[in-house]
């Protein structure tokens, strides 16, 4: 560790408190992840193996990327490369973002993403919190704490995934058969957000979350989710509300912002768009341009 300067404490992640460093040989400033470990418990805890054999797998622009580990017997330390701040907390210093900033964030989000889901991983907590920016305007996924290989041959998953406000309805319904479509909705609940500058659905709880989706896409019914009845939290008297439009959900976006954010926050799972098609949607036609000259 000696190689690494402590500088200060920047925020805490799923499993751990993260640290700004410098790196003594290089110069550079990077970011600690400091695992404590249970001296009591048997090793380290799953979760950072997880997202330590996940990481060392990407190797992408859109991907925070990790330069190193340190094991000492009671802690595991992480050594990422270093990002000026969030997405949250960008948001709440901007307010209002111009579209080519929008769409710039998008794009990469869905870049990175596309990744994750090429090597069959999901990230299954998809958050502005858990997305970093650069100076440059460069986006980059972070915090694999939850995301797990689905090429693991494990069919069901823990139902206990993804931050309540980005989580699909076929997950809050009690689904643990689920695939990449959790994170894509994430990206629908995000996309919408960076247009509104708020969150689209702020539930407080589990049951008081798929009131607030339901309230404002409607009730699901088999016809927009045909696996509703196998779903364990599914309740047949559950209120029938009418869907609300699009454009007064998110009244900024155009007509393209709309069509994609309708394929994104799709009820049926198999019928949500995946990264590949979010990326050639007519939306981001532009897109080559603007990243030319990004600037935030």
């Amino acid at each position: 560790m000696q190689r690494y300067e402590q500088l200060n404490k920047v925020g805490e992640g799923t499993y751990g408190v993260v640290y700004q460093a410098r790196d003594t040989v290089t110069g550079e400033i990077v970011a600690l992840k400091k695992i404590r470990l249970n001296s009591r418990e048997e090793g380290i805890p799953s979760t950072a193996i997880r997202e330590i054999a996940l990481l060392k797998e990407l190797h992408h622009p859109n991907i925070v990327r990790l330069y190193d580990v340190i094991h000492t017997e009671n802690c595991l330390t992480m050594v990422f490369e270093y990002l000026d701040q969030d997405l949250r907390k960008f948001l709440d210093r901007e307010q209002t973002l111009d579209v080519p900033v929008i769409k710039s964030f998008m794009y990469q989000i869905l870049r990175g993403l596309q990744e994750c889901h090429r090597y069959r991983i999901l990230h299954r907590d998809l958050k502005p919190q858990n997305l970093l920016i650069n100076r440059d305007g460069e986006l980059k996924l972070g915090d694999f704490g939850l995301a797990r290989s689905s090429g693991i041959p494990v069919k069901k998953y823990t139902s206990e995934v993804v931050t309540l406000w980005y989580r699909s309805p076929d997950i809050l319904l009690g689904n643990r058969d689920y695939n990449t479509s959790v994170d894509m909705w994430s990206c629908g609940c995000i996309f919408a957000e960076l247009y509104n500058s708020t969150p689209l659905f702020p539930g407080q709880n589990e049951a008081d979350e798929r009131e607030v989706i339901f309230k404002k896409l409607g009730t699901p019914t088999l016809a927009t989710m045909p696996r509703l009845n196998t779903y364990p939290e599914w309740n047949g008297n559950t209120p029938m509300y009418p869907p609300k439009p699009f454009n007064q959900l998110v009244p900024r976006m155009d007509p393209l912002a709309l069509d994609l954010l309708s394929k994104l926050l799709m009820y049926d799972p198999e019928r949500r768009i995946d990264c590949q098609q979010a990326l050639e949607h007519p939306y981001f036609d532009d897109i080559g341009e603007i990243l030319r000259r990004r600037n935030i």
